[in-house]
């Protein structure tokens, strides 16, 4: 069925007596008409709006087809419905959304909001009530728009910075509309719409430009009597009452002794003729005057209009209407309307049928059909598909059939949201993270991620934001998740490498750097785990180097670090110098005996070599030797740049880097970064490295 002027559309009107269908196409604001038809029940096989006998009503909707394609030689496929307001549900919510920046509303902005009202009323629906049966939207409306929180008629074109919608949304049980499907299927159709019946009425009775009025509509079928009600120019409510036109012909049944079928005829010619002929079960013919009939059911006309209106009382607010429009057969029956005016507490001239004047724009090809409120509903249905498409869509989801509210934008995405799938296995989803802490600030360590989800339709495999329409086949595997987080000690960005040099006595000493968690010392392979307090040690104090060197301090001797007087208790950082005399090895500083060859042989050097060897390969001390080569020269003074301070060093044959401690402020005892940089000249620096004149010298402390 094409969405465009001049094609056709085929309308059902299901009701609990017979199946109304209309075929007509609109062009501009005129609709035409080309066939109508209506088929009585073969039995009972609706009840109060409700499908009982779906098999049964679907013949009658075939009979009803077959009938229109051969008086409008054409063949139909798709049909616009609508549902009665059985157990129907309403909620009404305001939702409103912010743009980024002020901008030009459009038709889309427009749309986009309305559907938020709609998911909105659904999440509030579901959540009041605690039901196993699931309801469906079967329609909406508008009841206010607002500009930057002001009230207006129309958003579109207007610039705006929030634009906020109240949405009055109708609901009715799945059961309900599932018969409504199915019943329409049986017959060979695919349903195009589904609205709700006041709605489909309430287009074609109450114009807009009357809904400014406070004014109530009710259409009065065989089995329901679905209630609307207009205020401010929108639609403020819809509701339903189980009593309507059938329960008048049974009260005509069990007191004429008649079939159904004759109890209808004397209610529908006691409405124009004075009186009324017909035969009861016993093929005994009677003729009675109309206002007989008038006074035995008087007594039910006057229950059915005050449950009436109570219900338009109730939706308005706890107060009458200004007027009230009647519709639908039942409405018709003698005295209806000037009871339910009584009850309304209104004139009874404001309370009317309306046939034929709302009708004016709709024109019919048989001449044989009258414009009556039996047909408003009829017609109404046709006009709704131009309106708007409060219809729904099958799909198959991973192998369960499924229904949709298709808003001409349905994505895998919705289809998977409708049908619960959790969300976690859409995305990739991470292994399980490790959260705990260096030197008292929080880390965290993140699972690898795994695969996204698999999605394919009809097949084929394709993105959530795939669109989708009716009776495709969707299929979702889920996404999978990734490995646990992994992290050892050497992985940690602050764990920049696994050791620490200093210079001991000219030469270079490379320990492990301390790593504590949770108090005990580990190794660098260590695999860190969830709470973990690692604590990152990137110095010593002159005792531990000791320690780790299985040296003694001879207590005669002063220890210098980097050619300052210190104490056991300094803490030393990377490239700093020390230097003391060993006393468990006794031998002194100044015993270094030289080789011909110029290397170096000390005691000192077999006796710590012979203490590494012996210790654990995690923590041993890696010993590395530089050359110390003493020629005697004369003592000269250099000048060099210490952080930009000219600085005279002097005294001695030559100069190292440690040598300008003599001369700056600089605490080593205490730690201001995580390792002290050294420059010479712009280039990285060890503190044995030899200076000379004119040297631009840098050293500070730095957190990296």
């Amino acid at each position: 069925m094409e969405r465009q002027d001049g094609a056709l559309v085929f309308g059902l009107d299901i009701g609990t007596r017979n199946v109304v269908g209309t075929v007509g196409y609109k062009q501009e604001d005129e609709f035409y008409v080309v066939a109508q038809c209506n088929v009585e029940h073969e039995t009972r096989s609706m009840l109060d709006g409700q499908i009982h006998d779906i098999g049964r009503v679907g013949r009658t909707i075939g009979k009803v087809k077959e009938q229109l394609e051969e008086l409008a030689n054409t063949t139909l496929s798709d049909v616009c419905i609508a549902a009665a307001g059985r157990v129907l549900k309403t909620e009404e919510v305001r939702v409103e959304y912010e743009f980024p920046e002020e901008q030009v509303v459009t038709s889309e902005d427009i749309h986009n909001l309305e559907l938020m009202g709609v998911e909105e009323a659904q999440r509030k629906l579901n959540e009041e009530n605690d039901t196993k049966f699931r309801f469906y939207c079967v329609g909406y409306s508008v009841v206010r728009y607002y500009l930057n929180d002001d009230p207006i008629s129309n958003l579109e074109s207007h610039k705006a910075e929030k634009i906020t919608a109240d949405v009055i949304a109708t609901f009715l049980p799945e059961d309900v509309v599932d018969g409504l499907y199915s019943a329409v299927n049986a017959a060979g159709l695919e349903v195009a719409n589904l609205t709700l019946e006041p709605i489909a009425a309430i287009n074609v009775a109450i114009p807009e430009a009357f809904r400014l009025l406070n004014i109530a509509l009710v259409d009065v079928g065989a089995g329901t009597s679905d209630i609307s009600i207009t205020k401010d120019g929108s639609i403020i409510a819809y509701g339903m009452i189980p009593h309507a036109g059938d329960e008048i012909t049974e009260l005509l049944v069990q007191h004429y002794l008649v079939d159904f079928k004759t109890a209808e005829h004397i209610k529908r010619t006691s409405t124009y003729e004075d009186t009324v002929v017909y035969k009861d079960i016993m093929m005994l013919e009677h003729k009675i005057p109309s206002k007989e009939v008038w006074e035995l059911v008087e007594p039910l006309v006057d229950k059915i209009t005050t449950e009436v209106a109570n219900k338009i009382i109730e939706l308005n607010g706890d107060q009458s209407v200004s007027a009230c429009f009647v519709v639908g057969g039942g409405g018709k029956v003698h005295g209806f309307t000037s009871m339910l005016a009584d009850k309304l507490e209104i004139a009874k001239e404001r309370v009317a049928l309306r046939g034929e004047e709302v009708l004016q724009k709709v024109h019919f090809e048989q001449e044989e059909i009258e414009k009556d409120p039996l047909i408003v509903t009829p017609v109404g249905i046709c006009l709704n598909y131009y309106d708007q498409t409060n219809n729904f869509i099958f799909v198959r989801f991973n192998g369960e059939r499924m229904k949709l509210y298709d808003n001409n934008k349905l994505t895998v995405m919705d289809a998977a949201m409708q049908a619960g799938f959790p969300t976690e296995q859409l995305f990739p989803r991470r292994g399980t993270e490790i959260n705990f802490t260096v030197n008292g600030k929080p880390r965290i360590a993140r699972g690898e991620s795994g695969e996204s989800a698999i999605v394919k339709v009809n097949g084929k495999q394709v993105s959530l934001s795939t669109p989708i329409y009716s009776n495709v086949e969707i299929e979702i595997i889920p996404s999978t998740e990734g490995s646990s987080a992994s992290c050892t000690i050497e992985d940690l960005q602050e764990y920049t490498k696994e050791d620490i040099a200093f210079v001991v006595n000219g030469r270079t000493v490379v320990c492990p750097k301390f790593v504590e968690v949770n108090g005990s010392l580990e190794p660098s392979s260590y695999e860190v785990k969830e709470g973990d307090q690692i604590i990152l040690r990137n110095y010593y104090t002159v005792e531990q180097l000791c320690q780790f060197m299985d040296v003694e301090i001879d207590p005669d001797r002063e220890i210098l670090v980097n050619n300052v007087p210190e104490r056991l208790e300094t803490l030393v950082y990377e490239n700093f110098s020390v230097n003391w005399t060993q006393t468990g090895s006794k031998l002194h500083y100044d015993e270094v005996a030289t080789e011909e060859d110029g290397q170096e042989i000390s005691a000192v050097e077999e006796a710590v070599d012979e203490i590494v060897n012996d210790l654990p390969s995690e923590i041993a001390p890696t010993i590395q030797q530089e050359k110390v080569e003493i020629n005697p020269e004369e003592v000269i003074a250099i000048n060099v740049t210490v952080n930009g301070a000219p600085i005279v060093l002097s005294g001695r044959k030559d100069y190292m880097f440690v040598d300008i401690f003599e001369h700056i402020d600089f605490d080593i005892n205490e730690a201001h970064g995580r390792s002290v940089e050294t420059l010479v000249n712009g280039q990285t620096a060890t503190y044995t490295q030899p200076l000379n004149e004119g040297d631009a010298v840098e050293v500070h402390w730095v957190e990296n």
